[in-house]
């Protein structure tokens, strides 16, 4: 069929109300939901709600929302694949450019291949050091090389989107559009006067929220400082998007420089999982802001937040 076909035939309106239905989902819920597909019509509506759901993205073009798809659509892709034979799932692979072979019982695949789509895995166990090697190639179950695929694909939808979309795709989804950038600036306002999902700027030390609060204002702030709040925030156990779209709200928000820097300092890419600097080397830096009564019993920021974090508790 042809995009005007798609967009305007009463014939796909089963397959627009599903794109927009797969969009909402991951919106609300983080993930994709399983569809009926037990016949060849429910398949094909399935298989059109895809490049929809893609169009609808496109038009909202919020770098955020883009990322938070490709990762749901990588991931429902994952789920899918674990229930697939394993001829199906290494011609995927093979189609997604991955050098994998079949190898006692398992996988094996390009070590070069290995390091670029496992880095962003936080496990230990994903280390390359701990990885069974054999003239060049790691050898994989098929539940870690199906997890290597949701890596590669996340990486692919995140580079295609956003893609350009005509008047016509605008006015047909305008409603869908508006409803999400509103959500998405509702949430950007919720994070800027309460918390960040599991994480509570309630009980932040006063130096993370006084470098929080400049980053957000588009303040110069030191290296020094972005690295002591990223780092501070990764081990409190925010992932890398979260700490990306926490950013995002600063005036001169770059996504590709935070994003290295981000990925960094978390280990993604530098294979080391920085801890935040203590207070005393804060305030030879020069990044210890108006200290309080708690910050005089305290040697750490990181204190700082867990000691709030159990005194709220306690009154619970």
């Amino acid at each position: 069929m042809t995009l005007d076909q798609l967009m305007s035939s009463v014939a796909y309106e089963r397959a627009r109300y599903q794109g927009r239905e797969r969009v909402m989902e991951m919106l609300v819920d983080g993930s994709i939901d399983d569809h009926p597909m037990t016949t060849k019509v429910d398949a094909t509506i399935e298989l059109l709600s895809y490049p929809i759901a893609r169009m609808i993205v496109s038009a909202v073009a919020d770098p955020g929302f883009v990322r938070r798809y490709a990762i749901a659509e990588a991931k429902k892709a994952n789920e899918r694949l674990r229930n697939e034979d394993i001829p199906f799932v290494m011609k995927v692979a093979g189609e997604l450019g991955l050098d994998v072979s079949p190898e006692d019982g398992g996988f094996s695949i390009d070590f070069a291949d290995f390091l670029r789509f496992s880095a962003k895995m936080r496990s230990k166990s994903w280390k390359l050091v701990n990885q069974k090697i054999q003239k060049g190639r790691v050898q994989l179950t098929k539940y870690r090389l199906t997890r290597i695929i949701e890596s590669v694909l996340t990486e692919k939808f995140s580079s295609e989107l956003p893609l350009e979309v005509n008047e016509a795709i605008l006015g047909k989804f305008a409603r869908e559009i508006e409803e999400i950038k509103a959500v998405l600036e509702v949430r950007r306002k919720e994070q800027r006067t309460e918390g960040m999902g599991r994480v509570s700027i309630v009980r932040f030390p006063p130096c993370m929220k006084k470098l929080l609060e400049m980053i957000r204002a588009g303040e110069n702030v030191p290296h020094s400082g972005r690295f002591a709040l990223v780092a501070f925030l990764h081990t409190l156990g925010m992932d890398s998007e979260e700490i990306l779209e926490t950013f995002s709200t600063a005036p001169d928000f770059d996504e590709r420089k935070s994003r290295y820097q981000v990925e960094h300092i978390s280990g993604e890419i530098s294979g080391t999982e920085y801890t935040p600097p203590e207070c005393s080397t804060m305030k030879s830096y020069g990044i210890c802001f108006d200290p309080d009564d708690l910050c005089q019993r305290i040697k750490h920021p990181l204190s700082y937040y867990r000691f709030k974090r159990r005194a709220f508790r306690s009154r619970k």
